[in-house]
């Protein structure tokens, strides 16, 4: 590992650490399968239901184990080699891609059904789940011991960037592959990217434990993890915030709906309203690469998260695409920016040994999110109807800015 307190002076210094490179690389590429894996198991549940709710479960299935095993998780990763952990969770992945690429193949999904290939979907992602509760954390935990403390904030900024350029390309290039290439030829492309990524990682070297103290037992271990985390304000702030942002706030799940229904675009039209936020995103992460925040990063955040929700709203009204697609564009320019701050915050604000239980218990409230969102906003599309579905969800969003502000000041004057 780089050692060193020098204040970098360009965000691009950090990449001179090959390590850092590798685990770039190891991103870009896994971060590009899994939006993939999205993008046509959304749009393959759609077109096999036609049920909003069938949709909410695949979010559902994900979230539940990731949810329940993510405590015990980081316990696990501040105790294991965070490199061989990281290797082991991605190489399983390919075994899931594996099983979808295989219900796809056309005479297997011709002999057994659309219902099979409904709930097959359900356990495969239960199964991603699983993998996702370990590799999200170790994920987190490993940079900080590749990159020196002085360049964590330039390093977060990097890994935003990577992350939500790799979703742009996934997003946008599964829609034309579903489109052209077909569900089976998608899924074997997933499987080589997911394959490069491990490589990377393989080529990373071994990354133990940083800590020397007396064996914990897990509970003991898990314990001290919440108790710091609820100690520390603007950590709890920021997660909170984020929790409840995403989970009233996700259209994700009902862009389907709104592609097949009431925009009527199409496959291709349904990938770019699928990337139109991380488009946004990418945009901002290399403004912010460029010229980082300097000040005020908690009050930023906090307009960054109202902004998200009006540009929901803003969606949920529209009946033309190119509009729809701008309100998701600048959705994604604003959650760009709250990433980047809370990121750093996250790396910032968490000792070297509790990394691994720390991004647990982000991952818990943050990640998983994302998937309850889904779930959230699929059973209020189908107890109020989809366009009103949408425009609750972002009215929360709004509504959960207000309350931060209010109570957590901490967070609101918090800056770095």
């Amino acid at each position: 590992m780089e050692s060193g307190d020098r204040v970098p002076e360009s965000s691009f210094e950090v990449l001179k650490i090959k390590e850092f490179r590798l685990y770039i690389i190891q991103r870009f590429f896994f971060t590009m399968a899994m939006r993939m894996i999205a993008t046509v198991v959304w749009w393959q549940m759609y077109l096999i239901t036609k049920n909003p709710l069938a949709l909410a479960f695949i979010g559902l299935s994900e979230a539940v184990p990731a949810i329940l095993l993510s405590l015990y998780s980081g316990h696990v990763v501040d105790k294991t080699d965070n490199r061989k952990l990281m290797l082991i969770t991605i190489l399983l992945y390919v075994v899931c891609a594996g099983a979808l690429l295989t219900i796809t193949i056309p005479s297997i999904e011709h002999s057994v059904g659309k219902h099979f290939i409904q709930y097959s979907i359900y356990v495969i992602i239960f199964s991603t789940g699983v993998i996702r509760a370990f590799l999200g954390p170790v994920t987190n935990a490993i940079m900080a011991q590749m990159v020196p403390k002085s360049h964590l904030p330039s390093a977060v900024t990097w890994r935003s960037g990577t992350w939500l350029g790799a979703s742009v390309l996934g997003h946008a290039s599964a829609g034309f592959l579903i489109a052209y290439a077909g569900y089976t030829n998608t899924f074997a492309l997933i499987i080589f990217y997911i394959l490069i990524s491990a490589t990377a990682a393989y080529f990373i070297s071994a990354k133990p434990p940083q800590h020397n103290k007396k064996e914990q037992k897990t509970w003991e271990s898990v314990k001290e993890g919440l108790k710091y985390v609820m100690g520390t304000k603007e950590l709890l702030g920021a997660m909170t915030l984020d929790l409840f942002a995403v989970l009233f706030g996700g259209a994700v799940a009902m862009i389907p709906f709104f592609a097949g229904e009431i925009l009527k675009v199409g496959a291709i039209g349904f990938g770019w309203l699928n990337a139109a936020a991380d488009i946004g995103s990418a945009l901002v992460i290399v403004y912010l690469t460029l010229f980082p925040l300097k000040k005020n990063q908690g009050k930023l955040l906090l307009f960054a998260v109202a902004g998200f929700g009006i540009c929901i709203i803003t969606f949920g009204l529209s009946t033309i695409y190119w509009l729809s697609f701008v309100a998701l564009l600048f959705s994604g320019v604003l959650d760009g920016i709250s990433v980047v701050i809370r990121g750093t915050i996250l790396q910032l604000k968490t000792p070297d040994e509790m990394r691994g239980r720390v991004s647990a218990i982000n991952s818990m409230f943050i990640n998983s999110a994302n998937e309850i969102g889904s779930f959230e906003s699929g059973l209020a599309a189908k107890l109020m109807g989809v366009v009103p579905s949408v425009l609750f969800g972002g009215a929360m969003s709004v509504c959960v800015v207000i309350g931060a502000w209010i109570k957590a000041p901490s967070l609101r004057k918090f800056q770095y």
